[in-house]
């Protein structure tokens, strides 16, 4: 299978996180790419997005969520998705909820990146208290360090991907629960193997 992805991207960090997790990192062939500029990518996944999976037998698989949970299913029974009933809900609730703070944080941070004439004060007003939001409502989740869903793979690589683009960022303050969790799955094999960097 060919992974396309790019090393700052949540997204992409977060599916291999789980393939890692899963034992199944060295079955991925790394395809590191510019989704802004790559035809081949688009030739692949018509959005050009990343992470997308080309399978050995079958379509293209895109979005994070839908790639790890495919992978998850190669070696029942799933180890990142619990079984029916709350622990799975839960499981997906904090997957969703570090998605969509990983898009507001990768939203703001292109933002940024902007000439002053053209960033959006409102915009980016609302991508900080979504991040804030985010890290408060984690640090008030119990955590799992040891055996870890898609909700804490996913909360890691968005914890991740604010110390990689703000470097010093004050996420910690009020928050030593999740912090000294994050600290304790930063250690992982999963986490070293997968740290983000800039583009090669």
């Amino acid at each position: 299978m060919r992974l396309w992805y790019a090393p700052t991207s949540p997204f992409s960090r977060k599916v291999r996180i789980a393939a890692a997790e899963l034992s199944l990192d060295g079955a991925l062939a790394l395809e590191e790419v510019n989704p802004w500029t790559s035809a081949a990518l688009r030739a692949v996944n018509p959005l050009a997005k990343v992470p997308t999976l080309e399978r050995d037998v079958g379509e293209p698989l895109y979005e994070s969520a839908v790639i790890v949970a495919y992978l998850d299913a190669l070696d029942p029974p799933a180890r990142l998705h619990p079984p029916a009933g709350e622990a799975r809900w839960r499981a997906l609730l904090v997957q969703g909820l570090a998605d969509g703070a990983m898009t507001a944080a990768g939203r703001l941070f292109a933002d940024e990146q902007r000439p002053d004439g053209e960033r959006s004060a409102t915009m980016m007003a609302r991508f900080h208290t979504a991040i804030d939001a985010a890290l408060d409502d984690l640090a008030r989740r119990p955590l799992d360090d040891e055996a870890p869903t898609i909700g804490e793979i996913s909360a890691a690589a968005f914890v991740g991907y604010l110390d990689f683009r703000w470097p010093g960022h004050p996420w910690r303050e009020g928050r030593p629960a999740l912090a000294a969790w994050f600290d304790r799955f930063a250690a992982r094999p999963s986490m070293r193997a997968t740290a983000y960097r800039l583009p090669q």
